[in-house]
């Protein structure tokens, strides 16, 4: 009889500490018999499915200590479905907010890269703010087909390899809700930098897990996800743009603006009771009228030094 192989723990991809520094923090709960093309798509209905999770003691990251083959993951979201079109419009919307303090601090805007881009629409409001070099990467390619036409010639479909850019090309580097599902987000921010020009600005979009909804929540909030990887506070978001030679780090939540048919596919509630009422919101006056929220979603930014 076969067994499968056993996976080696790693060391937290955060700090490095060996897994004599890790305790335990979410048990296993996937149902393959429930794993589909929804679960690696954006904004979904929560399933409430995770890896294994381990705490590491020494620098507060929770993270999946076994986690699948970046292989595996990477077809997972390219075969990932996509049904969101609305709503990614709605968080541009709000990262354009949120992200115009960082933004008045660069000396330049021309060229900008987002990571994880979906149908590209943050990539036009940074062209309404002046970038005239906007670049995105997306690994789901029905993200990319949702795509309005003039922007699907600024996405670039696959996963994130910084041989494909110049370094020190770019002044703007964005990644929003992206870092959890990578298997080595220190990797990325490392390779972001050297992407940068002197001066410019690395933004990242996480979930706080110790943002009080989340911790209200506890293994029904939507952060208990089987696509990630890692689970980020403020304090270890910033914590990996410092150690990964940043300058000038900075951190803040945000608000999120939504309709209310949207905030109610992300509330803990049995999905026939939630059917019903999302039937009765759609459509109907207060649907129309968008809600903003804290719900505990944290922006975070560093710039190379000059």
């Amino acid at each position: 009889m076969k067994h499968a192989p056993i996976i080696a723990a790693r060391a937290c991809p955060l700090c490095g500490a060996g897994p004599d520094q890790a305790e335990p923090f979410l048990s296993d709960t996937r149902d393959e018999s429930r794993v589909s093309a929804s679960s690696f798509a954006s904004r979904k209905v929560p399933e409430y499915m995770s890896h294994a999770m381990v705490r590491c003691r020494a620098c507060d990251l929770a993270y999946v200590d076994r986690p699948p083959a970046v292989a595996t993951l990477a077809a997972s979201y390219h075969a990932a479905d996509y049904d969101s079109a609305e709503e990614a419009e709605d968080a541009a919307d709000a990262y354009a907010v949120a992200v115009r303090p960082v933004l008045a601090l660069l000396n330049s805007r021309v060229s900008a890269l987002e990571i994880g881009t979906g149908t590209g629409a943050f990539l036009e409001r940074l062209g309404d703010a002046g970038f005239t070099r906007l670049i995105g990467i997306e690994p789901s390619s029905a993200a990319i087909a949702a795509a309005p036409a003039h922007r699907r010639p600024w996405i670039y479909e696959g996963i994130f390899e910084d041989a494909d850019v110049a370094p020190e090309s770019l002044d703007l580097i964005c990644c929003f809700m992206t870092l959890e599902h990578v298997q080595d987000p220190g990797a990325l921010v490392a390779a972001a930098h050297r992407l940068l020009k002197p001066g410019g600005v690395f933004v990242g979009v996480t979930h706080d897990r110790r943002a009080w909804l989340n911790r209200l929540l506890g293994r029904r909030s939507p952060i208990v996800d089987i696509e990630h990887m890692q689970l980020f506070s403020a304090q270890s978001a910033r914590r990996l743009l410092q150690q990964h030679g940043y300058n000038a780090v900075g951190g803040a939540s945000f608000r999120n603006r939504y309709r209310p048919s949207y905030w109610l596919r992300l509330m803990p509630m049995p999905d026939s009771l939630k059917q019903r009422l999302t039937r009765a919101l759609r459509g109907s006056w207060l649907d129309s009228r968008k809600l903003s929220v804290n719900v505990g979603n944290y922006m975070s930014w560093g710039f190379k030094p000059l």
